[in-house]
């Protein structure tokens, strides 16, 4: 069966890189060892720290007192959403074949979730 790039593809793979931008926030706030932020100025931390970068700095990402990044605020979950559904949208529109590819792997999802659900209606 041939997939055709619809735009409801879009708004689902927009839903999913917002899911996906969440998780990646969670991710680093609760699988954070080290402190990211060392000390108040920005090129040490840059140098010493491994997760603390440049971005960080000029998009004024919040971290509590003690260095590391919040899990509690609402400026950094939206910072990783809006980079996640810019960046994978932009890919789907920037680079060939991606959409498409992105488009079967939905309708694929979705074919597989609708054949599940009739196993288990047929299963009762």
């Amino acid at each position: 069966m041939e997939t055709e790039l619809a735009t409801w593809h879009f708004v689902v793979a927009g839903l999913v890189f917002a899911l996906l931008g969440a998780l990646a926030h969670v991710g680093r706030a609760v699988f954070n060892v080290f402190p990211d932020k060392i000390s108040d100025t920005p090129s040490v931390n840059v140098l010493v720290s491994s997760d603390y970068s440049w971005g960080d700095y000029l998009w004024g990402v919040e971290f509590d007192d003690a260095g590391y990044y919040r899990l509690d605020s609402l400026k950094n979950l939206r910072l990783y959403v809006v980079s996640f559904v810019l960046g994978g949208l932009g890919a789907m529109l920037f680079i060939d074949g991606a959409a498409l590819g992105i488009a079967r792997l939905i309708e694929a999802g979705l074919g597989a979730f609708v054949d599940l659900f009739w196993q288990r209606v047929t299963d009762l």
